[in-house]
C-alpha cells in the first residue's frame, strides 16, 4: 500500500501556532494582493471575482462578438447559397426540369397567380413613386383624400381616382372575404382543440381497446381458449423495386399458425424484370414452407382498388374470415396479428382494426421531419379520439385488418375514386360496422423523400375525398343512421377537414394577406396572422415534442403546401382530369438498422429450419432458374433524375416578397417578417430545395 503523504501536517509539524499573516506584495499592477493566514489557506475556495481584472472582462466580450460574427457569416453563407441556387437553376436552368401541368385547372390557377403578382408589382411601383414624391396619406388609420387644391399634376390625379375607388369598392370585398375567412378559420381551430382536448381526456383516463387475455397456442390450435381464425393477408404493390423484398419477407414471418394464414401478393407492375425480382422472392419463400401466392393481373385497372377486388374474387376467399392488408413498404412486427385479431372476438359489430405508422426516415431531411409532424397528429389526436368516441375513422389504406364480411356486406372495393380506403370506411360506417384504433400497435414504413413525391401523394389525398364525397352525399342523407352522425359525417369529415381546411389556409394567408398591404382599408388583424397560427401549431406538434425545434419550419411549410391542397380540392370537387390521377408514391426501401438486424435473425433461423414441400420446391427451382436467365440478359440503364421547378409556388413566392416590400412603407413589422418568412419559404419550395436533392 502507497503511504499518505499529508503535507500540510508536515507544514504545521513544527509550528502549533497559527503564526502572523504573510503578505505578499508584487510590483506588477496586473497581480493582486494575496493574504495568506495559515497553511490550510492555499486549499480554500478563492472568490471567483475577486481574481478578474480588465483583460479578463475584455476576453469575455471578444468571445461573444466572436460568436455574433460567426452568426451572422452563418446567416450569410444561407442567404449566398440561395442565391447560387436561384441563379443556378432558375436562370440558368442547371440540373432542373421545369413542372409540366397536366390539368387545366392547375394552369388556370397559375394564371390567376400571376395575375395577381403583375398587379402587385404595378401597384407597388406606383406606392414608391407616391411615397417619393411625398404623398403620404396613411399616417394615422383613417384615410386622407386629398382635396382639389392639393391636387399637383395628372399623376397625383390618378393616384387620387385610385384612392377613392380602392376605398369605395376593393376594400369593401376584400374585408368581407377576410372576416369569412377568418370565421373559417376560428371554427376549424375550434375543432382543432376539441381534438386535443379528447386526446388529453384519453391519456388521462388511460383508455385504449382491450380485449379478453387469451393463451394463444399454436400446438393446440383446437383447445377451448385458443382463438385462430382464418387470416388472409394482402401485398399489393406496382413496380415496387426498393421495397417488395422487406414487405414479403416481415408478412411471411407472422406469428400466426401456417394452416391458418394464406398471403397473396398482388402485383400489378408493368416491368418485367420487377415482375420475376418478386416471383424469385415469392418462390424463396415458398420454399420454406410459408402459404404464399404470387398474383399479377393482366388488365389492370382501377388501381388499387381494382387489385384487390380481382384479389377477392378468388374462390378460396370464401374459407377466411378476416384480411389483412399491408402496403409494399411496410413491415408489421410478428406479433401483428396477435395484437389486432383477437379484437373481433365476441365482438360482432366490429368490422375493422386499424393499426398506427410509424416511420424509418423520419430523421432523413426536413421534408420528412414536418411530415412526421403532421402524421403523428393525425393517429395520436385524429385517429385515436374518432376511434374512442365514435368508433368511425377513416381507413388508412394499409396495416389494418377487416371483416371480410364487413367487405362483402358494404359493396366490396369499388374504383369510382383514388381513395379507395376512404370509401370502404365510410360505406361500412353507413351499414353500422364499428371500427378500432389501436395507438400502440405501429407499423414501419417509409415517408416520401423527396417534395415531388409527397407533391403527388398530397394531391391524391385531398382530390380523393372531394369526388368521394360528391358520390357519397347521397348515400348519406338517404341513410338510416342517426342525425348526429350523419351531421359528423357531411360537416366534419368532409366538409370541415377537407374542404374548408385548405381553402381557407391558401386564401387567407397566400392571397387575402398580400392584397390588404396594397388595400390597407382592408385590414387583417395580428393575432390572425401570429397568435391563432402559432398555438394552433403546437397543438399539432404536441404528440411529436421532439420535434418542436421544427415550429416555425412547420407553420411555414403548412402555408406552403395550401397551394397544393386547394388546387387538389378543387379538382376533386369539380371531378377535373386530376382527380382521377393515381401516380405510385416513390420509396427509397429504407430501414431502420434495428429493423434490419431483426430481419435478419428470423431469415438465418428460417434457413436452419428448412420446410420443402413437394410440389413447391420444383416450381420454386423452375422461378428462380427463370429469374437467373432474366438477369443475365443485362439490366436497364438507370434514367437521371432532376429536381424540378414548380411555378405556382414560384409565383407565390415572389407575390409574398412584392408584399414585403409594400409592408414597408407602412411600417407594419409583424405583417413584413411573415410575409418576408413566408415567400422565403415558398422560394425554397418552388426551387425543390427541401426534400431529397438529385445530384
Amino acid at each position: 500500500m502507497a503511504p499518505s503523504l499529508d503535507f500540510s501536517r508536515w507544514w504545521a509539524k513544527g509550528n502549533t501556532s497559527k503564526g502572523n499573516p504573510v503578505v505578499v506584495t508584487m510590483e506588477n499592477p496586473n497581480y493582486s494582493v494575496l493574504e495568506i493566514n495559515g497553511p490550510d489557506e492555499v486549499f480554500r475556495p478563492v472568490d471567483k471575482d475577486r481574481g478578474k481584472n480588465a483583460k479578463q472582462f475584455t476576453w469575455v466580450l471578444l468571445l461573444k462578438a466572436h460568436k455574433a460574427v460567426g452568426c451572422v457569416a452563418w446567416l450569410g453563407n444561407i442567404l449566398w447559397s440561395l442565391l447560387g441556387s436561384i441563379k443556378k437553376r432558375l436562370i440558368y436552368g442547371q440540373g432542373v426540369t421545369v413542372e409540366n401541368e397536366k390539368s387545366g385547372k392547375g394552369r388556370t390557377l397559375y394564371r390567376v397567380i400571376m395575375g395577381f403578382l403583375v398587379m402587385a408589382l404595378a401597384f407597388l411601383a406606383f406606392e414608391l413613386v407616391a411615397h417619393l414624391k411625398g404623398w403620404h396619406y396613411f399616417q394615422t388609420n383613417s384615410l386622407h383624400i386629398p382635396q382639389t387644391l392639393e391636387i399637383k399634376g395628372w399623376l397625383h390625379s390618378v393616384y387620387f381616382v385610385w384612392l377613392e375607388f380602392r376605398a369605395d369598392y376593393i376594400a369593401p370585398a376584400i374585408q368581407a372575404l377576410t372576416n369569412f375567412c377568418v370565421a373559417l378559420f376560428l371554427i376549424q381551430s375550434a375543432d382543432r382543440m376539441l381534438l386535443c382536448l379528447g386526446c388529453f381526456w384519453i391519456k388521462f383516463k388511460k383508455i385504449k381497446p382491450r380485449f379478453e387475455e387469451t393463451p394463444l397456442k399454436s400446438h393446440d390450435l383446437e383447445g377451448a381458449g385458443c382463438y385462430y381464425p382464418k387470416v388472409l393477408v394482402q401485398i399489393p404493390m406496382c413496380n415496387e423495386r426498393e421495397v417488395y423484398e422487406q414487405s414479403i419477407s416481415a408478412v411471411c414471418q407472422l406469428d400466426w399458425p401456417k394452416e391458418r394464414l394464406l398471403i397473396q401478393v398482388l402485383d400489378d407492375s408493368d416491368d418485367d424484370s420487377i415482375q420475376w425480382l418478386i416471383k424469385g422472392e415469392v418462390a424463396k419463400w415458398n420454399q420454406r414452407g410459408v402459404n404464399i401466392i404470387y398474383r399479377h393481373r393482366l388488365v389492370r385497372t382501377g388501381y388499387k382498388a381494382g387489385n384487390l377486388k380481382s384479389a377477392m374474387n378468388c374462390d378460396y376467399v370464401k374459407d377466411y374470415e378476416f384480411v389483412a392488408i399491408f402496403d409494399a413498404d411496410f413491415q408489421p412486427n410478428s406479433d401483428f396479428l396477435k395484437l389486432t385479431v383477437p379484437h373481433f372476438k365476441d365482438n360482432p359489430e366490429l368490422g375493422l382494426v386499424q393499426a398506427r405508422w410509424a416511420f424509418v426516415n423520419r430523421d432523413e431531411n426536413l421534408l420528412t421531419r414536418l411530415q412526421n409532424i403532421n402524421l403523428c397528429f393525425h393517429f395520436e389526436v385524429e385517429q385515436q379520439v374518432n376511434g374512442v368516441f365514435l368508433n368511425f375513422f377513416g381507413f388508412n389504406g394499409t396495416a389494418g385488418v377487416w371483416r371480410i364480411k364487413a367487405l362483402e356486406e358494404s359493396g366490396g372495393w369499388l374504383e369510382r375514386t383514388t381513395v379507395e380506403d376512404m370509401d370502404i370506411a365510410v360505406r361500412a360506417h353507413l351499414n353500422g360496422w364499428k371500427f378500432i384504433f389501436l395507438n400502440d400497435v405501429k407499423v414501419l414504413c417509409e415517408l416520401p423523400e423527396s417534395y415531388e413525391a409527397y407533391k403527388k401523394q398530397q394531391h391524391r389525398w385531398h382530390s380523393g375525398p372531394m369526388h368521394l364525397f360528391r358520390l357519397c352525399l347521397p348515400a348519406i342523407i338517404s341513410s338510416k343512421m342517426m342525425f348526429w352522425k350523419k351531421a359528423n359525417l357531411i360537416l366534419l369529415f368532409f366538409l370541415l377537414r377537407k374542404l374548408i381546411l385548405p381553402f381557407y389556409s391558401f386564401t387567407l394567408f397566400c392571397i387575402i394577406l398580400p392584397l390588404t398591404m396594397f388595400v390597407p382599408e382592408a385590414e387583417l388583424s395580428m393575432w390572425v396572422i401570429c397568435y391563432v397560427p402559432v398555438f394552433m401549431s403546437f397543438m399539432n406538434i404536441l404528440p411529436s415534442l421532439r420535434s418542436f425545434p421544427f415550429i416555425v419550419p412547420y407553420l411555414l411549410f403548412e402555408n406552403t403546401m395550401s397551394v397544393t391542397k386547394f388546387n387538389a380540392m378543387v379538382s376533386g370537387l369539380f371531378k377535373l382530369g386530376s382527380s382521377y390521377e393515381w401516380v405510385v408514391t416513390k420509396k427509397a426501401g429504407r430501414s431502420s438498422e434495428p429493423d434490419l438486424l431483426a430481419v435478419e435473425e428470423r431469415e438465418s433461423k428460417a434457413m436452419n429450419h428448412p420446410q420443402l414441400y413437394r410440389g413447391t420446391s420444383d416450381s420454386g427451382l423452375s422461378e428462380l432458374n427463370k429469374l437467373l436467365e432474366h438477369q443475365e440478359a443485362g439490366p436497364k440503364p438507370p434514367v437521371k433524375k432532376l429536381n424540378k421547378i414548380y411555378k405556382k409556388e414560384l409565383a407565390l413566392a415572389f407575390l409574398l416578397l412584392t408584399a414585403a416590400l409594400r409592408s414597408l412603407l407602412s411600417a407594419q413589422g409583424v405583417h413584413f417578417y411573415f410575409l418576408l418568412f413566408q415567400g422565403v419559404s415558398f422560394l425554397l419550395v418552388g426551387l425543390d430545395l427541401i426534400g431529397e436533392q438529385m445530384s
